[in-house]
């Protein structure tokens, strides 16, 4: 017998863990959180998302928003207007994730041009082209 068959809780929180990095894979993606964080301020459609969001292919957007609607993460709404067009909206989910990561988002932003100069100390340090 091992130890997760004679210990419940040492079980659920073994599963808890492995589930906790299908939301870290959330976190995590490189696309999520630009999505999450360009739609706090309201719907958004895809082409205003195509552009918020620099360097994302349409494909790659295609792939995160039904990532993040099937996560319960945003909704998509199709408009039956002419000519039909489809939106997207954070969740109450989505608005508590977008809490939770603006720190994170901010942060990343602070910290640009310091982790680009650390990055190019670090290659030109550990380039073997580059001699001392």
């Amino acid at each position: 017998m091992d130890a997760t068959q004679s210990d419940p809780q040492s079980a659920a929180r073994s599963s808890d863990g492995c589930r906790t990095r299908v939301v870290l894979d959330i976190v995590g993606d490189k696309w999520s959180l630009l999505v999450v964080r360009n739609l706090s301020d309201g719907p958004r459609r895809f082409t205003e998302l195509k552009r918020a969001v620099d360097g994302i292919s349409q494909r790659m957007l295609t792939v995160t928003l039904r990532s993040l609607e099937r996560d319960g993460i945003l909704t998509r709404t199709v408009h039956e207007v002419m000519p039909p067009h489809v939106s997207y909206e954070l969740t109450e989910m989505g608005i508590t994730l977008r809490a939770a990561t603006a720190p994170l988002l901010t942060w990343s932003v602070a910290h640009l041009a310091r982790i680009d100069d650390a990055r190019a100390a670090y290659d030109a340090r550990t380039d073997p082209s580059v001699t001392p």
